[in-house]
């Protein structure tokens, strides 16, 4: 199906407008496809023509105004639609087939019981997949869904059913006006647990298989909804407009969540059936915000093409970070978000594929795609964090309402939300929105400080510089936190912690700003820049505090102040201004005093992809070595049955090249009191083994015997891929490029299983296949997921010049798609990182550059 281009939904939403949809879905037809019948009502400039789109695997019926139209019209997957009157009836009755891609019509058969289950994913446009449709973000119209499924099997969509089922045939009320990429339904013996909140019916949906681990956190989730419902309610003065909130847990989901009004889908992953941590709770918290944040940002107003991308997924980010942190228990949600939401977000902003957080022009649907990263989210919401600071919460407040009040069930633009806010603050906002919104890349502030004699600040500078290629410098509200070590009567040292709210002005003297306030103040033995992470910049310490950081970092009691710090840490390893190694000894000294979880799952996540990749392999055995020594250090204090102890466990095993310590875990012996080796421990423990060739084949199908799940089907892939074998491996790697008869998340375990960097000889071989067989591949599988397998695939820790050329070699070609062009071009970016860290850094066992 080709992309809509913008100018061709502009000059259809010029010549149609839609009034309403009848979808009539038959899904008891067979195991491979449904039936669907669509109606749709639009009015039409007397005369004109478009086309509307449908993707079948048979079209039966084409029937416009009484006249039918040869089915043999439609070309890829559009139907030309002539000498339009000024009201029309269309009708469109097909065959379409069920996927196994998380987009359309999904089926899935849930090893756990053989039973079946349906969930329709229309985003971004893959609404023709399920129903005809005039698929673009501004030809909103209701919706009436009806469904003919098995009896036994439950049906929930958007609307809210019209009576009981009868033999199985469903009715829903129509919907208000909704946006053709929101439309959605589930189907299938689904569990459900319903509650009511404020007048609002409350649903929740899960496979049977998961039945008892909803049940278990079915109050939890409730309450959540219930205080995000209405804290929502508090800051926009605009009651939930869609009837009821379900909130289904979907199989294979491609996205964390999906914000159909009416009913969320999430991947059922958010159900919990081992033991997790606060912080993975808390995300599944923030994730149930995010999408509540979108019936109003996305669902009530709707961006009017995808270039105002930001109106959604900004918004709805930073609401739903907002929201958790002040309406339920999760009261540190800003500090996972400045430590693992922005590290995505700076991550994302330094490679090639950069863009604005709202580009000028989004070419396509198939562009479009491309910018759901952590532009659009992260650095969006803290970009809007930034905005409230610098209007004040009343104002921004005042104009997200005069904004819903004016677009209420429409469309609007980035033009409509300034000008609401402008005229609510009394500021003008386009020389912000011009820096902030419409140019790309992240700046760079440091701190220069001149001490006198006597120990006090002469004169202290905030040096804002920007990359050469997006030479911006911007507005910030920034804090400057000013750290100072005391001793205590048992010899430890605590930190004492000043604060100074402080504006740049880079129009004033070219990116300095003077901080006159700290003149004559006692200096501090630690100066953190961005203290409190108001704004979105990538920040370096001054000499003497990144000298005093390492003793500072555990008596700093700001949860928040230590994420900053760790975060600036890791990416000066990135930018190959520290060594590895160093990072490897902070890691030592500090992290087994961390008592935040989510501080200690990321500094672990960021550090064990750095010294894979960064540090020279001869070195990367003693780098391991140092972090599972921190990790074992931190299971030692942890208090049993906590969040920290598990996730110092889970550093520890992934750390650990050791097959019989691995093992001891295995059958109990060593695992500390409060740890219990459930489920996906197991599969942890059996993956880590797998890489390091202390089980094979054998074992992993004994150990998917006695986990029956679609979990532990997609761990036995990941493990079945890591297995160092070379019969394995080329099994693995034909998954991964031709077989299209697994599902999404199957194929993508085997590519996340697939490299290992203990086995960079045994894969030496498959470093140019992937250059060779990927764009092939890509073309077999839909976007979302080629993209997803493509970059899993990519061989990250093959860091050489001949990856790099191979990869040179690739981007040369005229026959990648736009999702491969762009991983390989990001992952060639961090490659050359890693080559420059190798080069910047020699081996400390002597060897040379890579």
């Amino acid at each position: 199906m080709p992309s809509l281009t913008r100018v061709e939904a502009a000059e259809r939403a010029e010549t149609i407008t839609v009034e309403s949809y009848t979808i009539d879905l038959d899904l008891t037809i067979g195991d491979t496809e449904f039936g669907s019948t669509s109606v749709i009502e639009f009015r039409a400039a007397p005369g004109a023509a478009t086309f509307v789109e449908v993707a079948p695997a048979k079209l039966t019926r084409v029937r416009l105004n009484d006249v039918d139209l040869d089915p043999a019209s439609l070309d890829d997957n559009r139907v030309p639609l002539t000498g339009l009157a000024g009201r029309n009836t269309l009708t469109v009755e097909a065959r379409m087939a069920y996927s196994n891609s998380g987009q359309g019509l999904h089926r899935f058969v849930d090893p756990a019981d053989g039973e079946t289950y349906l969930y329709a994913m229309s985003f971004l446009d893959d609404a023709p997949r399920v129903f005809a449709c005039f698929d673009q973000p501004d030809l909103k119209a209701p919706v009436r869904l009806r469904v003919t499924a098995p009896p036994q099997w439950t049906v929930a969509g958007n609307g809210q059913p019209v009576g009981a089922p009868v033999d199985g045939r469903w009715e829903f009320a129509p919907t208000v006006p909704l946006a053709t990429y929101l439309v959605t339904l589930i189907a299938g013996p689904y569990h459900a647990r319903h509650a009511e909140h404020d007048g609002v019916p409350l649903s929740l949906y899960c496979r049977r298989s998961l039945a008892a681990y909803l049940d278990a956190d079915a109050e939890e989730i409730f309450t959540i909804t219930r205080q995000c419902l209405d804290r929502f309610h508090e800051l926009f003065d605009v009651r939930y407009p869609f009837g009821g909130y379900g909130q289904a847990f979907v199989p294979e989901f491609n996205a964390g969540a999906m914000e159909n009004p009416g009913l969320v889908t999430f991947r059922d992953d958010h159900i919990f059936r081992s033991a997790v941590t606060d912080s993975e709770r808390e995300r599944r918290a923030t994730t149930i915000a995010h999408e509540m944040a979108h019936m109003w940002f996305g669902d009530l107003v709707t961006m009017r093409w995808w270039d105002d991308l930001w109106l959604n997924e900004s918004f709805a980010e930073y609401l739903g970070v907002r929201v958790t942190a002040e309406a339920t228990r999760f009261t540190d949600a800003w500090t996972t978000f400045g430590i693992l939401y922005k590290s995505w977000g700076y991550a994302a902003d330094q490679r090639p594929s950069t863009h604005p957080v709202a580009p000028e022009e989004v070419a396509d649907a198939e562009r479009a795609l491309l910018n759901f990263d952590g532009i659009s989210y992260a650095k969006g919401a803290s970009v809007l964090r930034q905005l409230v600071a610098w209007l004040g919460d009343e104002p921004f407040l005042a104009g997200l309402r005069a904004h819903f009040a004016a677009h209420r069930f429409g469309n609007a633009t980035l033009a409509d939300l300034l000008d609401a806010l402008t005229a609510a603050s009394g500021r003008d906002l386009s020389g912000w929105a011009e820096r902030w919104l419409r140019q790309a890349q992240v700046n760079t502030i440091r701190a220069e400080t001149v001490v006198d004699e006597a120990g006090r600040y002469r004169e202290v500078v905030l040096v804002q510089t920007a990359p050469q290629r997006h030479p911006v410098l911007r507005p910030h509200r920034i804090g400057l936190g000013l750290f100072d070590a005391e001793a205590t009567g048992d010899r430890r040292m605590s930190v004492r912690r000043r604060w100074l709210a402080v504006d740049l002005a880079p129009d004033v003297d070219g990116g300095r700003t003077l901080v006159p306030a700290l003149v004559g103040e006692p200096a501090a033995d630690l100066l953190l820049v961005n203290d409190g992470d108001l704004t979105y910049a990538k920040v370096r310490f001054d000499p003497a505090s990144a000298a005093a950081l390492p003793a500072m970092l555990p008596g700093m009691t700001d949860p928040l102040a230590r994420a900053v710090s760790w975060t600036a840490t890791l990416d000066a390893v990135r930018d190959a201004q520290q060594p590895v190694a160093d990072l490897a000894a902070l890691i030592e000294l500090a992290l087994p005093a961390e008592t935040v979880v989510v501080v200690v799952e990321d500094v672990l996540r960021l550090s064990r992809s750095v010294i894979d990749r960064y540090a020279h392999p001869v070195d990367r055995p003693v780098l391991r070595s140092r972090l599972g020594a921190a990790c074992t250090r931190l299971l030692a204090v942890a208090g049993p049955g906590t969040s920290v102890q598990l996730a110092a466990a889970r550093g520890a095993i992934t750390a650990s090249g050791d097959a019989d310590w691995l093992r001891g875990w295995l059958t109990g012996r060593v695992v500390p009191a409060g740890l219990t080796v459930d489920a996906d421990l197991r599969w942890l423990l059996l993956y880590r083994l797998a890489a390091c060739g202390g089980v094979g084949a054998t074992e992993i199908d004994d150990e998917a015997g006695r986990d029956r799940s679609a979990a532990g089907e997609q761990w036995a892939a990941k493990c079945r891929a890591a297995v160092p074998d070379p019969a394995a491996k080329e099994r693995a790697w034909q998954t991964i490029v031709t077989d299209t008869r697994l599902s999404n998340r199957l194929v993508e375990a085997y590519a996340e299983g697939f490299w290992q960097p203990e086995q960079i000889e045994l894969t030496a071989s498959y470093v140019d296949r992937y250059f060779v067989d990927l764009p092939a591949a890509t073309r077999r599988r839909t976007a979302w997921l080629a993209d997803r397998v493509a970059e899993s695939a990519f061989p990250q820790f093959a860091v050489s010049e001949r990856t790099r050329a191979a990869a040179t070699a690739m981007l040369a070609r005229d026959d990648l798609t736009a999702g491969l062009r762009r991983v390989v071009t990001d992952a060639t970016d961090e490659l050359d990182r890693a080559l420059t860290a190798r080069r910047r850094y020699p081996a400390a066992a002597g060897a040379g550059p890579a």
